[in-house]
């Protein structure tokens, strides 16, 4: 039976419908919708891309425009709730629209999205698997569900799940960066304005114990031919690249090549990745050949600023790699973003040594995460009793979800905002991130303070 034409609708949500996010700030391309649409081209489907960090209409009324053969959305934890909402929107326009969830959340959560609304998820990286699953509702084609792997689907009114396995990064084809190319104004990281997204692996090859990346693929990490990641940069038509993978600065050899390659195709643009503070800390010559070859922004799990909570988190790391690669880094002129985690075992004076840390050792650029128990991961178990919330859109990094031993959910959020208060003055007075409006985060950190509703612990 040859293919219908159908039309597709990709869903990438908005990050929240309040103030309290960095929308604006940090805008991430929807990368795995680009890779989604090329495969779905190659068979002459037609694609419409939503993203909701930048549409100007919502998700409903697209839908009534395009009436959709397929919604697909895809999204991280705190979106849950709108990925959701989105395929029973579908499902309340036109109950025959086939509705598929995927993404990093749903390969851990997939429970969660056991609804009458939903048709399918994707628990994979596989994305081809799509396509099995239109074939098999679409078009008809005479394929089993149960040979499908790395789905979710319904079957006597009883979800079933079939095994995932690890899916070859290599098999991908090249994003299609059309809606990309349609927003030029958007999709940045700080002041690199129009930024594109790179993958060049999935996974995390380490375990640090709060982190569910190392559980993507099924805990297995693969990686793309350099070549290859240096030819589709070559290629793509913007001059700074968000290299997305969960540590970039791994493999010395591989690092090596990619120098010399972009070096060798007189490749100029500017480079965001993430790395750890123990790599830089034994590797300053190789960090010094990334800068020269544009290296802008080097993202660095911190983490903490005493040995025993890097410890408990499993880091594989200490607090001398992280002051030596801050040192390197600010010797070298690469803005090494530092990235910490305020524990809930904190005490006040905690927060504001962490402060004073910061300040000492001349890091400029910080993100400070509340501690979360991810769903799907062994610390979710752990912290599952001394929840205070299972509103998934407040799994952003930005809200207290368990309660913390030392003080009550108000304290604790008084000393986190006087932290980040002190940080935004601290950027301001350097003058860092000049395009962002301090003065309104401000105000917004100080509004939050007085809304959080007290806990029953507070005195």
């Amino acid at each position: 039976m040859k293919n219908k034409k159908l039309t597709f609708l990709l869903i990438h949500p908005e990050i929240s419908r309040t103030k309290y996010n960095f929308v604006g700030v940090i805008e991430n391309e929807c990368l795995e919708l680009e890779y989604i649409s090329s495969v779905l081209k190659e068979r002459d489907y037609n694609v419409y891309i939503y993203d909701g960090q930048v549409e100007k209409i919502d998700v409903k009324t697209k839908i009534k425009k395009i009436n959709p053969d397929v919604v697909y959305v895809c999204g991280r934890t705190r979106q849950e709730n709108f990925m959701l909402e989105y395929c029973e929107e579908a499902k309340k326009f036109n109950k025959d629209i086939l509705t598929i969830i995927g993404g990093l959340h749903a390969q851990l959560s997939y429970e969660r999205m056991y609804k009458d609304y939903v048709d399918y998820i994707l628990t994979t990286f596989d994305i081809f698997k799509i396509l099995d699953m239109v074939d098999y509702n679409i078009n008809k084609k005479k394929i089993k569900l149960e040979t499908i792997d790395g789905i979710c689907y319904k079957k006597d009114g009883e979800w079933i799940k079939n095994e995932s396995k690890p899916f070859d990064i290599n098999k991908l084809p090249l994003p299609d960066r059309t809606y990309f190319y349609e927003h030029p104004s958007n999709y940045r990281y700080l002041e690199l304005e129009h930024s594109a997204w790179v993958r060049t692996a999935y996974c995390c090859p380490y375990r640090c114990k709060f982190c569910h990346r190392n559980k993507m693929n099924c805990g297995k990490y693969v990686y793309r031919d350099i070549e290859d990641v240096v030819n589709e940069i070559a290629e793509i038509k913007t001059d700074n690249i968000y290299i997305v993978d969960d540590d970039f600065l791994f493999n010395k050899e591989r690092l090596k090549k990619f120098i010399s390659l972009i070096k060798n195709k007189k490749i100029n643009k500017k480079y965001i990745c993430y790395g750890r503070s123990d790599f830089i800390a034994q590797n300053e010559a190789l960090m010094g050949e990334l800068k020269e070859i544009g290296l802008y922004y080097v993202l660095v799990g911190l983490e903490a600023i005493n040995d025993d909570n890097l410890n408990s988190y499993n880091k594989k790391s200490n607090v001398n790699n992280n002051v030596k690669s801050i040192n390197i880094c600010n010797k070298l002129g690469i803005n090494i973003m530092g990235m910490f985690i305020v524990d809930l075992d904190f005490g006040t004076k905690d927060f504001k040594e962490l402060y004073k840390w910061i300040k000492k050792h001349n890091l400029k650029h910080v993100a400070i995460s509340i501690f979360t128990p991810e769903f799907g991961i062994e610390t979710y178990d752990m912290y599952k009793d001394k929840l205070i919330t299972d509103n998934p859109s407040h799994w952003d990094y930005l809200h207290v979800v368990a309660k913390p031993t030392k003080m009550s959910v108000k304290r604790y959020y008084l000393n986190y905002y006087l932290l980040l208060i002190k940080l935004f003055l601290k950027a301001k007075k350097e003058g860092v991130y000049d395009f962002i409006d301090y003065g309104d985060y401000i105000k917004s950190f100080i509004a939050n303070i007085f809304k959080t509703k007290r806990s029953n612990d507070d005195e």
